[in-house]
């Protein structure tokens, strides 16, 4: 594929002749001649990449077929009303891949054509119906493009080919590939197969089967099919198709054979499998099968029953899991009660529930979602140039298709809710508006969708968080007998604490204490404590922050008993805790002009004013924060500690065992370690006293994230029992990105462009930012073998940074709550993919 591009997207005279060369095959396999008048064989053109990538590239159905062989072909099947319906497919299905052709201009004459005839069904029209429109489809394609619709079949097979090819680099391949982190470089495959038809008439057929509910895992034959259809109609929700049990009583003999050939599949591939087929005057023809997409729930209970039904391993069934899924296994659900006005029903064809402003098409969706407004995505069905608007909304509405329609399949990729097939609606694009009977909902009104019911429900439900279900608790068990690397939580109250404990959190990575002061009640204190104008007031603020800081670290002992909980120290610059600079300044101009304010507002805003321009830093991120705060008001920090170990002594009292880890934030220099070291020794021994001390081991550390910490770690361990890495931090002084501007002005240029693989604020930069912490662990661990090291970043939850953590060493990783079981997961599938870490693999992942 790679040769294709690199020469202009043209296929080399030596593919064309190995083409030639097996179609020479495939003529002699199945009697007939590509291009014969009377005897034409037929081929589908198709992509067939590594990855599974549904609907997201092309497919040409009918090659061969042209002015001539479409006779021969009517008069080979006795039906030529079938023959010219698989032509007008043809034109239509070139025109759009290969000719460039928007499909709406052939929708606009086969609806028009139908209007004529007086059907409402495609399978009603009559031959002569299809030749008219085969005229009018050759028109509008001389119209739209210059040339005419190839009628030499070697032509057409080259260009469907080259188009197929192309369709690796169309955008909604390409958006899928960003988002599914598949390489652009693995490319795919082009597949040239002789077709089968399944719209020769009743006796004829085609559907997708799975051989398991990819909604929810069920061990239960499930999918849909449609009689006198060719399989573009079932994915693509041209029609509402019929459940495949209903072939059951419709055609036995296939549904049997059917079933047994799905379960040998699914046996051989270990797998759930999702197959097309296509049944041709009676006999059984199976397209394809891989491995089929679910959701984040179903993969869970197929994995668990494939273990307990003997095919898979405990570990193979971890190695499966998508980690990536885990975020949609929380489902929300709608809060019953508050359900009054049910405005109709579809199919539930992903789980879940979405509340949104209903929108009619996916650049609305997009636009809207950019400027902050949340959207449920309607249309009459999907097609994968809807890709980023279904990205874009809370959930997906159809009026046509099925189960396995595009927009079920790729909503239950995505964990989004779907509702298919409510064919109680009406879609009108030009007015923006939805019917349902004599109601109409217009474009930005509320609606709410129930993807395990299928209720499409007017106005906002209030939604409620889902629990955590039997399969995952297993799943999650396992994982952890197989991980080496310990999850910890981000937690900053006892709420947080008391979910990453439910989600199996093995203790608190990263408490900020900054994010306890910003309560209604702390904030006036806190403010009275900057604005202090000396020590003693300063410290009589502090007085009063000291039992509230107390209290928020015994809650937080008592939720987390016996596990070990790291705190950080202040570390934001002041002026955070006070009033907007540019604020004050125009409320002071307003009190300034107004001759009849109060003196004293006008004294307590020009106070205010003077201490914020104090404080006031060209750069607050590189200013005083941190432990910097710190040693210059000593005072700060020394009530933080004493309220650490006041909490410890009291809880060690009501017989909870606390483990505290005392984080020191941005230290750059061994000596700022060492200094604030011997201030929290020396205020732990003035609390607990010798007794307490054996009763409350506290570990004493820092958070490497400035570069140079890093780079001198063979001293700064000297004072530090832990590095934690704060790889937010880390990952900005590295690169030199301010975060907030480079996220919003050029990263996404950056990773468009391939100038960087990742946004590294998402994925750890294992190149640089993991080679900062490689170093510093290595370092520390030659000197202090015993020191314990962990990340405490957002990327605590990202699947390849956890991967690296685990080859670096790492003894955990950190992150936020609901990102516990996804870390968990990732942390064993690490150990599965590399065992044991050593600094071979480490050198492989850097």
């Amino acid at each position: 594929m790679l040769s294709f591009f690199k020469v202009g997207n043209r296929i080399s005279e030596e593919l064309l002749e190995q083409i030639a060369a097996a179609l020479k095959q495939l003529e002699k396999q199945k009697g007939q001649t590509f291009g014969d008048a009377k005897n034409p064989l037929l081929v589908s053109v198709r992509s067939g990449s590594v990855t599974s990538m549904p609907g997201m590239m092309d497919t040409i159905l009918n090659l061969g077929l042209n002015d001539v062989t479409v006779q021969g072909l009517a008069e080979l099947t006795s039906n030529e009303k079938f023959a010219y319906d698989c032509y007008r497919r043809l034109m239509q299905m070139f025109g759009n891949v290969v000719m460039g052709i928007e499909s709406y201009h052939f929708e606009q004459l086969l609806h028009r054509l139908k209007e004529k005839e007086g059907v409402e069904q495609d399978q009603d029209v009559t031959a002569v119906g299809w030749k008219l429109l085969i005229d009018e489809y050759k028109k509008c394609i001389l119209a739209k493009t210059g040339l005419d619709f190839p009628q030499h079949v070697y032509k057409q097979l080259r260009m469907a080919v080259e188009a197929v090819f192309k369709s690796w680099n169309n955008q909604r391949a390409q958006i899928y590939r960003k988002i599914n982190r598949i390489p652009d470089e693995q490319g795919t495959a082009v597949n040239i197969q002789s077709m089968v038809f399944g719209n020769m008439g009743g006796n004829c057929g085609t559907g997708v089967v799975f051989t398991r509910n990819p909604s929810t895992g069920e061990n239960t034959f499930f999918g849909e099919y449609l009689i006198n259809a060719q399989g573009e109609d079932v994915v693509a929700g041209i029609r509402t198709p019929l459940a495949i049990v209903s072939l059951k009583n419709e055609i036995p003999e296939i549904y049997e054979q059917l079933f047994a050939v799905s379960k040998q599949l699914e046996k051989h591939y270990k797998d759930m499998q999702d197959i097309e087929f296509t049944v041709e005057n009676n006999k059984l023809y199976l397209l394809q099968t891989r491995n089929g997409k679910r959701n984040a729930q179903a993969a869970l209970k197929i994995a668990v029953d494939l273990v307990h039904e003997g095919l898979l391993t405990k570990q193979e069934a971890v190695g499966r899991i998508e980690v990536s899924h885990l975020d949609q296994l929380l489902h929300r659900g709608i809060e019953e009660e508050a359900v009054k006005d049910v405005l109709v029903k579809g199919l539930p064809a992903s789980p879940g529930a979405a509340v949104g402003q209903i929108v009619f098409d996916a650049d609305t969706a997009a636009e809207w979602n950019r400027a902050g407004k949340t959207v449920v995505l309607a249309r009459n069905e999907t097609t994968p140039e809807d890709i980023h608007g279904l990205i874009a909304s809370e959930g997906v509405l159809t009026s046509r298709g099925g189960m396995t329609s595009h927009a079920a399949v790729v909503a239950r990729g995505m964990g989004k809710p779907c509702v298919c097939g409510c064919e109680d609606i009406r879609i009108v694009l030009e007015e923006k508006c939805m019917f349902a009977g004599s109601r109409v909902v217009e474009e930005g009104d509320w609606i709410t969708l129930d993807g395990a019911t299928g209720r499409v429900i007017i106005g906002a439900m209030p939604l409620r968080e889902a629990r955590m279900t039997d399969e995952l608790l297993i799943m999650l068990n396992w994982a952890d007998e197989i991980s080496t690397l310990k999850v910890y939580a981000n937690a900053d109250n006892p709420e947080d604490a008391k979910i990453a404990r439910q989600l199996g959190a093995q203790g608190i990575g990263l408490c900020r204490t900054e994010h306890m002061f910003f309560s209604p009640t702390r904030l006036p204190v806190v403010q009275r404590m900057i604005l202090a104008d000396d020590k003693a007031e300063r410290l009589q603020a502090l007085s009063q922050l000291l039992p509230m800081q107390q209290s928020d670290f015994e809650d937080m002992f008592e939720e987390m008993d016996s596990l070990p909980v790291t705190i950080r120290l202040l570390d934001p610059p002041l002026h955070e805790f006070l009033p907007n600079l540019e604020d004050l300044q125009r409320r002071h101009a307003q009190l300034s002009y107004d001759k009849d304010g109060s003196d004293l507002e006008k004294d307590e805003v020009t106070h205010l004013l003077r201490k914020v321009q104090a404080l006031h830093e060209a750069n607050p991120m590189l200013g005083q924060r941190g432990c910097r705060l710190g040693i210059v008001y000593p005072e700060i920090y020394d009530m933080q500690i004493e309220a650490i170990f006041r909490a410890a002594s009291s809880c060690i009292d009501r017989g909870i065992r606390v483990l505290p880890e005392i984080m020191i934030p941005l230290v750059g220099h061994v000596n700022e370690l060492k200094i604030l070291r011997e201030l929290v020794e020396s205020v732990a021994e003035q609390v607990l006293g010798n007794d307490k001390l054996r009763d409350c081991p506290y570990k004493v550390g820092t958070m490497i994230e400035v570069p140079r910490a890093a780079l001198t770690a063979r001293q700064i361990v000297a004072h530090a029992d832990f590095f934690s890495f704060g790889t937010n931090d880390l990952t900005q002084m590295t690169f030199g990105y301010s975060r907030d501007d480079a996220e919003g002005k050029f990263l996404t240029h950056y990773v468009d462009q391939k100038l960087l693989p990742h946004n590294p604020f998402q994925v750890l930069d294992t190149e640089g930012v993991g080679q900062l912490i490689d170093l510093a662990v290595n370092v520390g661990r030659f000197v202090k073998p015993s020191l314990k090291t962990g990340i405490c970043g957002e990327h605590g939850g990202d699947k390849e940074s956890i991967f690296f953590c685990h080859l670096t060493g790492l003894d955990y990783v950190s992150c936020s709550p609901y990102r516990i079981p996804l870390a968990r997961i990732a942390a064993a599938q690490a150990f599965i993919q590399y065992g044991v870490p050593s600094e071979q693999k480490v050198a492989q992942v850097v």
